[in-house]
């Protein structure tokens, strides 16, 4: 657990950290998010989802406000940026000026084979 910073008159707030680096001084470095790929699988799905639950379309986009994202999807605006380019290179969205829109072929679901 880590004890993030307060602001006075404030309780602090608990929350789980990740070990980012051991410095040779045997001080550590830490993140907040799962580091690199690792946090990005899970949030793949959650966009997916919320596209999906939305009728293909989120007026969420990479502009959007840090606090927007953090509120909809509990990650960091790099984080939610780095996803959405990956699903934009995967094909499986287009982005517009106002929003995230799933593309034609990624609204139906997935057959088991």
């Amino acid at each position: 657990m880590v004890r993030s910073q307060h602001k006075k008159g404030r309780a602090p707030k608990k929350q789980n950290g990740y070990i980012k680096k051991v410095r040779d001084n045997k001080k550590i470095d830490l993140c907040l998010q799962k580091p690199g790929y690792k946090a990005i699988n899970p949030l793949f799905r959650k966009i997916m989802d919320t596209l999906q639950q939305q009728d293909g379309f989120m007026a969420v986009t990479d502009k959007s406000r840090p606090k927007v994202i953090a509120d909809l999807f509990g990650v960091s605006k790099k984080e939610f940026k780095r996803a959405i380019g990956n699903l934009y290179k995967k094909r499986l969205i287009t982005l517009e000026k106002d929003g995230i829109r799933l593309r034609e072929k990624s609204k139906k679901p997935c057959r088991e084979r």
